[in-house]
């Protein structure tokens, strides 16, 4: 293909992931009412357990309606999202490898429910960050705590976000080491790094005052890193083992070469003798 028909094909790719956001984002308005209960039901159970009126604030005239727009537009993007790999699977395919297509096809049907894992359990950790944030608000008297819905929003999303990446990570090494790039060796000497980082990480984004939901949900993630340097470790060995195989074959062909050689060498020593005869 040209580079002009690349383009054209780009565009259609773009056009039809476009089209597919945009009609789930049409079915996304009509779920706002039970997802807006589901984001505001943190703030709610946090107001219950410290007796803090919570209130969620939505700041200016227009601003429920901006709100509105922006849930259902993630609402779209999230349940859009196989339809926008297919399209990237389907634009890329044609470029590669028969190796490389078994890797890709590995790497998103396992990063795909991975990164809704990490979602989900980006939103349990924000149930468990809303009340200790909110802890810290002084409830003598008639003390009220107003939120502005957007900020939550944000804060929520990026959260969820970064939990969704988190779960990705390992299958990236994964994927790295299938290419040759990273060894498994090279990522289990960094084990001390993952330790402090998955538990620096839930510490940050669960600041929760139990440590036994603080050790689960690290251990949890530092699984993932550890069942990734696994698999690199069984597949470095089995490349390894295929190499060793195929150099020996080389040796056995290599040796046998030079045992012909030996034995036709002194028979067209003497041909060439009898021919100068």
């Amino acid at each position: 293909m040209s580079l002009g028909e690349h383009l054209v094909e780009l565009r259609n790719r773009l056009m039809i992931s476009a089209i597919t956001v945009l009609l789930l984002s049409i079915g996304g308005w009509f779920l706002f009412p039970w997802v807006f209960e589901a984001v505001k039901a943190p703030i709610e159970a946090a107001g219950e357990d410290s007796d803090l009126q919570a209130l969620i604030n939505f700041q200016g005239v227009g601003q429920g309606l901006n709100v509105k727009l922006q849930m259902a537009a993630y609402i779209g993007l999230i349940l859009s999202s196989p339809m926008i790999i297919a399209q990237i699977w389907l634009f890329v395919m044609p470029g590669l490898h028969k190796n490389e297509r078994k890797y890709a096809i590995g790497f998103f049907g396992t990063a795909i429910p991975l990164f809704f894992l990490g979602c989900l359990a980006g939103y349990w950790a924000v149930n468990q960050l809303v009340p200790v944030l909110m802890s810290f608000t002084p409830t003598e008297g008639s003390t009220s705590q107003i939120i502005p819905y957007d900020q939550y929003l944000a804060l929520l999303i990026k959260t969820m976000l970064a939990f969704g990446v988190a779960f990705v990570i390992p299958v990236v090494m994964v994927l790295l080491n299938f290419m040759g790039l990273v060894s498994g060796k090279a990522m289990l000497k960094a084990w001390r790094w993952i330790i402090f980082l998955s538990f620096a990480f839930t510490a940050v984004m669960v600041p929760t005052p139990e440590p036994v939901t603080l050790i689960a949900m690290s251990a949890a993630i530092a699984s993932l890193f550890f069942g990734a340097i696994v698999i690199a470790l069984l597949h470095d060995r089995r490349v390894g083992r295929r190499s060793g195989d195929a150099d020996l074959a080389d040796d056995e062909a290599s040796s046998i070469d030079d045992e012909v050689e030996k034995v036709e060498g002194p028979s067209r020593l003497d041909d060439t003798d009898e021919d100068r005869r």
